[in-house]
């Protein structure tokens, strides 16, 4: 069932993060429902304007509701991720979309207002909910790239202020993260002072952290054991997330996670099996440990267990 990530939001506040998972095919799909379903969760599926040129928009659309009539008992929102503003209105106007995301945070605070302002003014009179960014993440992912230098941390007063004049149902704040697998060069973790701060400004409104896989360091070693290069890639510890909750943190986002689980996965099976050209073989063993990947994540957001009272809500 798809529902609002308004209507998530409302239940999640305080109590629990919602996992958004970005997807781009259908063995990333059927992992996330499953692992979803076998920890209880609700959840987010995100799709990108990268997988929207990548698999097609109709092709994407029509997976999920495949898996929607497949798995009836799930509970999730579909989510455009760093939309611009035309994409923002193509996922408003498809019908499908129950959530957007409009990324203008690379304008400055007044243009960024300005943009938002239209596209929840748009996304509104359809019951969509909207995302929006204010600040700016460091690190390179899809189409997004901003040099550490250039990166900064969300101002408290500047996101009151942001979340007034644009009425956007969720803000997603920069907090310490970045964007792909090289987050942190030093023990550097999340700014929950500033997390803390922004919450004191906007009590009760829902917070979004993007940039935050863990980029586990056992799919690095096993991704460099079978050729991979990746010296180095350091993500956000997972067990910081619940510390986030009380915060306003509703949703996280995660992405760079499931590329590394799919690298791992088929780096290992044709190194191990040279011979074999049935691509379906590491597809079904991928399924099977994203879906594991999902429910574990799902445990540490504190999301697992809560889909029964999801739908008793709903």
């Amino acid at each position: 069932m798809i529902i609002t990530t308004k209507q998530l939001f409302k239940i999640a506040y305080g109590k629990f993060a919602v996992g958004a998972y970005n997807i781009n095919n259908l063995e990333q799909c059927i992992g996330l429902f499953c692992g979803s379903l076998d920890s209880q969760a609700p959840f987010i599926i995100q799709i990108s304007k990268g997988a929207r040129d990548y698999a097609n928009k109709s092709m994407l659309e029509a997976i999920i509701r495949a898996a929607d009539k497949l798995y009836p008992e799930a509970i999730f929102a579909v989510h455009l991720d760093h939309g611009d503003e035309d994409t923002c209105y193509d996922c408003i106007a498809s019908g499908f979309y129950s959530s957007v995301m409009i990324d203008a945070s690379m304008f400055d605070f007044n243009k960024n207002i300005e943009v938002t302002k239209r596209v929840v003014e748009r996304a509104h009179q359809k019951n969509i909910s909207v995302e929006a960014e204010l600040g700016e993440l460091g690190g390179v992912e899809e189409n997004i790239q901003v040099d550490e230098k250039n990166a900064h941390l969300t101002d408290p007063d500047q996101a009151a202020e942001f979340v007034k004049q644009t009425g956007c149902d969720s803000l997603a704040v920069a907090i310490g993260t970045s964007h792909g697998a090289y987050k942190f060069k030093t023990a550097q973790g999340l700014h929950f002072d500033r997390i803390a701060a922004i919450q004191k400004k906007l009590p009760g409104f829902p917070l979004v952290m993007h940039g935050s896989s863990s980029v586990p360091q056992e799919e690095v070693e096993r991704i460099n054991k079978y050729g991979g290069k990746m010296a180095g890639a350091r993500g956000v510890d997972e067990n910081e997330f619940a510390r986030a909750v009380p915060l306003g943190v509703v949703k996280v986002n995660i992405d760079t996670d499931g590329r590394l689980v799919w690298t791992a996965v088929h780096r290992e099976h044709f190194i191990k099996n040279p011979e074999n050209i049935d691509f379906r073989k590491p597809g079904k063993i991928f399924m099977n440990e994203y879906a594991k990947f999902i429910a574990h994540k799902n445990e540490k957001l504190g999301s697992a267990g809560w889909l029964v009272k999801v739908r008793e809500v709903m």
